[in-house]
């Protein structure tokens, strides 16, 4: 066995039995359903910093968005400001959600909405968009998690053992200590995906041979690339426009990636802290004090320095160090040959071994060999059917014309292998096999971290739900304390299976729900809008609002063509995101439905909410003068920042063409990036700090009742 297989399995059984810990310590600890379900509105300053911030940035920011920078260049980098705009939803709601689940003793944001619209509806519907957004999304983590064993472990474990291991970790210590167990883990979650991707970013910036080679490597990759945009700029260092009117975001000249798509893409991550799961969150906390350090500091600062430096240097760093044969082809004096190598064999062996997995090594190597002959005879990498129509006796022949070929370097470009952007992560972290074979069981428990750290979290607060909303609600109205738990572990194991199911069964199916989680997510606005901030939106306009919210996101994704045969338009028509159309019917159907079903029986019993949160949450007259600044700086900043602006970014510091102009030694749009990322943090300074919206309330909040089920149950008894 490898040295760094025994490493993976000793930082994994640690890592592990630190999450059983925390598991058997919060089942010792949780004595109430609202000690399970939100651990006891108890928990500390730096443990939410740190568990909100792992929740928010999960395995998709470690493993996936290097990958998706590696395809699609530095445009698809803008979406590293989701480090901004997920905790931008957060100082929008976590804060007055938090004084009105402490003043009425709410635990799910289903008895919260409901009591405030008087509507059982809404219920139900926050519960189906919790479920939606956490299976898939949980089944995402577990394949995922799955996919990392196979590769780390030269495939030792195959993908579906990898998840069951996963799955069955997870379940001990999230199903048996609640919400506490799963804060607690993610404090040590933080850290590791944080400090991972940092020592990834440098292990590739040390094999590029620094930041002066990857500059270099970049403007080489920029002469040699035929994916332009409309202006005829490499789709690797600008933006291709403002919008594109193609029925389909795939069909956009030079990518996806236009202002519009940005700007929409950024709603859908939005929808993170915007899920149902997060109100159980905000509804856990002592008080809001962690609100403003999470939201500026761990996110928008820390994890957007990490995203726009270190991530971006793993993402256009993998195309100097092997992943793309093109590169290596036309610059080899710029892709270190022993570094191209050791990529490539680690990318060859999911492509061909694993789909091939019944031809024994010998008939493996000929097949590879005649893949190197073919490459030698026309200098393109070989397609999987060129391999395979080829045959083995075919593979010796060109062995026996071609003995040069042993010296060429394997050929496959990352694109093409199993696990596509995923696998740039993982052979990144194998460079370090046999230098450092400690490091790479470090690394890969850094990665898995990551991708646990949001799944438990939904897994947690769904089980709540499903509980509290569904069964304590309708089926159990007299649950005990200890019924609730119960129910609530049953649901984690539910949620769980159902997860692992899906992604066992069909990956297709998994891709599909996938890309629907967050877009549903962010539909949770209005209702909070509602409840938070706008009074005059109705119980029906919401209702209404969300159902079409919904139908929009799932007709403009790739299940809207899949499951329901629409032919009309594609997946993210006129490079708008399913979230995007998503919200314009919901707000839409929300405003003018509201408009028409205005109730002052309704309206009164939302105002005492209403005027509870102007009393404890409105802000000070003395500073009510910088309103209009903070509605200035927050458009100006989605409009440069994420938005049609955004296409600015391309040029103003120097020609994308042009690597002698580039004005800062990077490309324009790289530097425009971290311009508004700075200017960005300021801007959630200003208005988590300045403007009250994430800071302690002047006056202090009085609870009602520590638990509305209690006060409930006491209504129902005779």
């Amino acid at each position: 066995m490898e040295a760094k297989i025994i490493w993976l399995f000793v930082f994994v059984a640690l890592y592990w039995a630190y999450c059983i810990f925390w598991g058997i310590k919060g089942a010792l600890s949780a004595r109430t359903a609202s000690d399970y379900f939100i651990a006891g509105r108890g928990i500390s300053i730096w443990v939410f910093v740190l568990a909100a911030t792992a929740t928010s940035f999960s395995g998709w920011t470690f493993m996936g968005h290097p990958g998706l920078i590696y395809r699609d260049g530095l445009p698809y980098a803008y979406a590293s400001f989701y480090a901004i705009t997920i905790p931008f939803t957060g100082v929008m709601f976590l804060k007055r959600q938090w004084m009105i689940g402490k003043r009425f003793g709410f635990v799910t944001p289903g008895e919260m909405l409901s009591d405030y619209f008087r509507s059982d509806v809404i219920r139900i519907l926050i519960v189906i968009v919790a479920l939606v957004f956490s299976v898939p999304y949980l089944g995402v983590q577990l394949r995922a998690s799955g996919f990392l064993f196979n590769v780390l472990t030269d495939g030792m474990f195959e993908v579906e053992w990898g998840m069951i291991l996963l799955s069955a970790v997870v379940i001990i210590y999230v199903a048996s200590g609640g919400l506490r167990a799963v804060a607690y883990v993610d404090t040590m979650q933080c850290i590791l995906l944080a400090g991972g991707i940092i020592a990834i970013g440098i292990i590739a910036l040390g094999y590029i041979g620094g930041m002066g080679n990857l500059v270099d490597g970049i403007a080489a990759l920029t002469t040699i690339d035929e994916k332009l945009t409309p202006d005829g700029y490499s789709h690797y260092v600008a933006i291709p426009g403002v919008i594109q009117f193609v029925d389909a975001g795939a069909k956009a000249q030079g990518g996806a990636w236009t202002g519009i798509m940005v700007l929409t893409y950024m709603f859908a991550l939005m929808g993170i802290q915007s899920a149902p799961a997060f109100t159980m969150w905000a509804f856990s906390n002592k008080s809001p004090k962690p609100f403003a350090p999470q939201q500026v500091w761990a996110s928008s600062f820390g994890i957007g320095l990490i995203l726009f430096t270190f991530t971006a240097i793993q993402g256009m760093g993998g195309h100097m160090l092997g992943a793309d044969p093109k590169f290596s082809t036309a610059f080899p004096d710029k892709a270190p040959r022993e570094i191209v190598e050791a990529v490539q064999a680690g990318l060859i062996k999911p492509t061909y071994y694993d789909a091939l997995n019944e031809l024994d090594e010998d008939q493996l190597g000929a097949l590879v060999t005649e893949g190197l002959a073919l490459y030698a005879a026309n200098g393109a990498a070989p397609t999987f059917s060129d391999l395979a129509d080829a045959g083995v006796e075919a593979a010796a022949a060109a062995v026996a014309a071609s003995p040069d070929v042993a010296d060429k370097p394997v050929v496959i470009d990352l694109m093409q292998s199993e696990g596509k952007g995923d696998m740039l992560v993982s052979q990144l972290i194998n460079l370090m096999a046999d230098a450092a074979p400690w490091l790479v069981g470090l690394l890969s428990v850094c990665a898995l971290a990551a991708m646990q750290s949001t799944g438990a979290a939904y897994m947690s607060t769904a089980g709540g739900m499903l509980t509290r909303d569904l069964l304590k609600h309708y089926l159990m109205p007299s649950a005990t304390h200890a019924q609730q738990k119960f129910a609530g572990r049953v649901g984690v194991v539910l949620i769980v299976g159902a997860a692992l199911a899906v992604a066992w069964t069909s990956t297709d199916a998994l891709v599909l729900l996938g890309g629907l989680a967050v877009a549903y997510g962010f539909q949770m606005w209005p209702s909070l809008i509602a409840i938070c901030w706008w009074p005059w939106l109705t119980r029906a306009g919401v209702t209404l609002g969300l159902i079409a919210g919904l139908i929009g996101v799932t007709v403009t994704e790739s299940i809207g063509q899949t499951w329901f045969g629409i032919e009309a338009w594609g997946r993210w028509p006129l490079t708008i995101h399913s979230a995007g159309w998503g919200i314009l019917c919901n707000l839409g159907v929300a405003i003018l439905v509201s408009f028409v079903t205005q109730n002052k029986a309704d309206h009164d019993h939302k105002m005492t909410f209403h005027a509870f949160l102007r009393e404890h949450a409105g802000l000070p007259e003395s500073k009510r003068h910088l309103i209009p600044r903070a509605w200035a700086l927050t458009l100006i900043w989605f409009l440069f920042a994420i938005g049609p602006g955004a296409v600015i970014g391309n040029w103003i510091f120097g020609s994308p063409n042009d690597a002698s102009t580039w004005m800062f030694g990077i490309p324009s749009i790289w530097a425009w990036q971290i311009l508004w990322w700075i200017i960005g943090v300021f801007m959630m300074w200003f208005l988590a700090y300045k403007m009250e919206m994430a800071t302690v309330p002047a006056r202090e909040v009085e609870a009602l009742y520590e638990d509305v089920g209690d006060i409930q149950l006491a209504v129902d008894k005779p």
